[in-house]
């Protein structure tokens, strides 16, 4: 079964996220990027926090204040 979907992969055309040039799946040491120029300017763009997941803004509260001093405290 395996071995199926890794054939099947291999032989599958993708879009680079990057540049937006098909290549081929499988074999790509790369991927899902086409090149090693694509995967680092996509590194670069993370190291440069222009792309972010999504988080909640929250303030902890004083319970949450207080199991965290619990759980360090349990730790020593």
């Amino acid at each position: 079964m395996y071995a199926t979907l890794w054939s099947k992969a291999a032989g599958m055309l993708v879009k680079c996220p990057q540049c937006g040039k098909e290549t081929e799946y499988g074999g790509n040491e790369f991927r899902p990027f086409c090149s090693e120029r694509c995967k680092l300017i996509d590194f670069g763009s993370w190291a440069d926090e222009e792309y972010a997941l999504p988080a909640e803004n929250g303030e902890l509260t004083d319970e949450d204040v207080e199991n965290i001093a619990k759980a360090l405290e349990g730790k020593q």
